[in-house]
């Protein structure tokens, strides 16, 4: 029962930490409360048999892009990784019957812009190709440790090749908002619009400062380099990750939740699990949970980190989500147009103004009259994930309350999401009927996740908030998840964290746990 390493919770980041370190020869324990791995990557038959569905996480172009991957390719392959690249990458559908979409053919999108806007469809171009200048040093410092050598390594290098200009123009990109941003730029509501429903996948309204960079990342990557999913469903990193983990020797221990930390002297020396087992770590814990979880369950009060559990109980949850799955005889009839079919995702966020209603609405507390909806069609990509002839949706609604004190449409009387759930995913559906009509009679089962049933299926996500923390400037970067505490470590010596509440963030790429099994065993 003695490890060099142990990893609290088997999400992706906690895994990719756990794969990184066994390839270095450590000995490595990852323990998991639930009976299978993932976190919220997890594909499951939630409705019918042969019907697979991403529980959560779907788009895996993160995982595909990230220093993980490159280091660790011929590993992971041969546990059986497998991605389907989509051509046809994400659409956006509007109140007047149209729609606008990304696809890697540059000619595609430059034609839908230009039937709307001449002048838009130059100024796509024209950053698609600063795009290409700009993403080497961008990625390098979502990549790197904040704040590190290897960071500031980036900016040198950025500064020499781009000059002063180009580091005042990134810094003014990192603290826009999306609409500022994007006001700068186009001219044709629709373009802006588009664009602007990525800063929704955070939680970033259209008006919050910090939300521009990932509309422009996520809009000029999918057209560089267009959109992979999961082959077969999401779980393909999970158990290609597993698998590797198992062949370098390293343990997977499933179904048994870790009741605390051990500590002595101030040092992590072990975990405790739920059945009396105690598993000692003689160089590090890892713990992919919650910070508000590991300092106020993992592990006691102290009054030595006092500074630090106070900061702790501030972080703030970014506002919730509900998952719909459908199983479906076919795939909807978009009144947009016919080629929406081709989409892996169609963003139903048809006008900023709607975006920022939404999220006023739901910040304070309210069911959103019109929500925003991220409607994922796997099988248009990948038919292996249902019976032949037919499909699954996957639909995400952002953004929602976790405690709901009103409805802003003023018909759902229910205040706990056990009692609302129902009604709001009818709603929903209305909703989707009116941009696909005849969506309704071509469901064949349906399993419907409230922000609460997230919550539940994985307690990292606080309230449904499936990023595992807001993104708002002052909480990211070197403030994530709280100021002084950016680079994985904690006030308990030999304690670190990673995952989504720490930098870089939400999403698939795995970052944090490969940063931090690289601070810990190097390269």
């Amino acid at each position: 029962m003695d490890y060099d390493a142990i990893v609290v919770g088997a999400g992706h980041n906690g895994l990719a930490a756990a794969v990184h370190l066994a390839t270095r020869d450590w000995k490595v324990a990852v323990v998991e409360r639930a009976d299978e791995p993932g976190g919220a990557v997890k594909t499951r038959e939630l409705t019918l048999p042969g019907f697979r569905h991403d529980v959560a996480a779907m788009n895996l172009s993160m995982f595909a892009g990230s220093g993980f991957l490159a280091e660790h390719r011929d590993l992971l392959s041969a546990h059986g990784l497998g991605f389907v690249p989509a051509a046809d990458c994400f659409a956006s559908v509007f109140r007047d019957g149209t729609h606008l979409g990304v696809s890697t053919d540059l000619d595609k999108t430059v034609a839908g812009i230009a039937a709307r806007s001449p002048a838009d469809a130059e100024a796509w171009k024209a950053m698609l190709a600063g795009f290409g200048a700009d993403a080497p040093h961008i990625f390098g410092l979502l990549g790197a440790p904040m704040p590190s050598l290897a960071a500031a390594k980036v900016l040198w290098k950025a500064w020499r090749r781009r000059g002063t200009g180009w580091l005042h123009d990134t810094a003014r990109l990192l603290l826009a908002s999306p609409r500022d941003f994007l006001d700068a730029r186009f001219e044709d509501p629709a373009v802006k619009t588009m664009m602007a429903a990525w800063g929704l996948h955070l939680d970033f309204a259209p008006d919050v400062a910090g939300g521009a960079l990932f509309p422009y990342l996520e809009s000029m990557a999918n057209q560089a380099f267009g959109m992979v999913i999961g082959q077969g469903g999401a779980d393909t990193i999970v158990k290609a990750m597993t698998g590797a983990l198992a062949a370098k020797g390293g343990e997977l221990i499933l179904g048994t939740a870790v009741e605390r930390i051990e500590t002595d002297g101030g040092r992590a020396t072990g975990v405790r699990l739920a059945d009396g087992r105690l598993l000692k770590a003689k160089r590090a814990v890892i713990a992919n949970v919650h910070p508000k979880l590991l300092f106020g369950r993992l592990l006691p009060p102290d009054s030595a980190r006092a500074d630090f559990d106070a900061k702790v109980a501030r972080f703030r949850a970014g506002p919730g989500t509900m998952m719909i799955h459908l199983a479906m005889d076919d795939l909807p009839d978009w009144r947009a147009g016919a080629d929406l079919r081709r989409f892996a995702y169609v963003h139903v966020a048809p006008d900023m103004a709607m975006m920022a209603r939404v999220y006023a609405e739901a910040s304070a507390g309210l069911l959103p009259a019109e929500p925003v909806l991220v409607v994922g069609q796997p099988t248009a990509i990948d038919p292996s994930r249902a019976p032949a002839g037919k499909h699954v949706l996957w639909i995400q609604v952002r953004v929602l309350p976790a405690e709901i004190r009103g409805d802003a449409a003023g018909t759902i009387a229910a205040r706990d999401w056990d009692g609302a759930k129902d009604a709001y995913a009818g709603r929903v559906l209305d909703l989707l009927e009116t941009y696909a009509p005849g969506t309704r009679a071509k469901i064949l089962g349906r399993a419907v996740f409230s922000p609460l049933d997230l919550e539940r299926e994985n307690p990292n996500l606080v309230g449904g908030d499936n990023l595992s923390g807001s993104h708002h400037l002052d909480q990211n970067f070197l403030f994530r998840p709280v100021p002084g505490w950016s680079r994985y470590a904690t006030p308990v010596k030999g304690l670190h964290m990673c995952g989504a509440f720490t930098w870089p963030g939400a999403g698939t790429g795995a970052g944090s746990g490969y940063m931090v099994g690289k601070m810990l065993a190097g390269r």
